[in-house]
């Protein structure tokens, strides 16, 4: 199981029946695949839909936000940006599911641009983490150079401040309680001392500190 993978997988398990879901660009995508078997939830993207479901047929004029093709559920609703934004921004999405580029903490997230690079612009990720119940960033625990991602305070620019429920990674899962990051769960092919290590951010151990969890793999 790869790193994605794990983190999914993870992920996943964060998700509760009834839940409206909106997973980011990239990794997040993944978490659909992994949902408990007793889970059901409406999955919602801000290009103007609720109820994505599994590719039955292929059809080009279906997409989700990030321009991948996609399906629908019976039951699925479409309707303009307009709406789709007055959904997020009204509180009406339980969780969404990002990618980041740093998050720091104090569970301020930076995930829209690199400095000094091109972008097309945000999209809808500033409104999402401000609009949704839960704000879940799922990523690799470190850059492809082993640069940490979890640091004191974001470098990039901005996505939002202190809005961030939940880091999950390969190696761990974080919450954030009272101004304090909180390791909550470690993955067992890590110590402790090797975490801190990889990690820039300050953050303190949970009183009950448990393995990572994860789903049990179908054989």
């Amino acid at each position: 199981m790869n790193a994605k993978e794990r983190i999914a997988r993870r992920v996943a398990l964060e998700l509760h029946d009834g839940d409206v879901v909106n997973l980011g660009i990239g990794l997040p995508t993944k978490v659909a695949n992994y949902l408990p078997a007793d889970i059901n939830v409406t999955f919602q993207s801000e290009n103007g839909f609720l109820g994505l479901g599994p590719i039955t047929e292929e059809n080009a004029k279906l997409v989700n936000a990030g321009g991948q093709l996609c399906g629908m559920i019976p039951g699925a609703a479409m309707f303009d940006s307009a709406f789709s934004f007055a959904l997020i921004r009204g509180g009406h999405v339980d969780v969404c599911v990002l990618g980041s580029l740093q998050v720091d903490e104090h569970g301020s997230l930076a995930n829209w641009v690199v400095p000094g690079k091109m972008v097309p612009g945000m999209g809808g990720a500033m409104d999402l983490v401000v609009g949704a119940k839960r704000v879940i960033i799922a990523m690799e625990h470190c850059a492809k150079n082993g640069e940490a991602k979890i640091l004191r305070e974001c470098t990039y620019p901005l996505t939002a401040v202190a809005k961030v429920s939940k880091v999950i990674t390969e190696l761990g899962v974080f919450s954030f309680a009272n101004g304090q990051m909180i390791l909550d769960e470690i993955s067992q092919d890590v110590t402790l001392e090797e975490l801190r290590a990889r990690t820039e951010a300050t953050f303190t151990v949970s009183a009950t500190l448990c393995p990572m969890k994860q789903p049990e793999v179908a054989q």
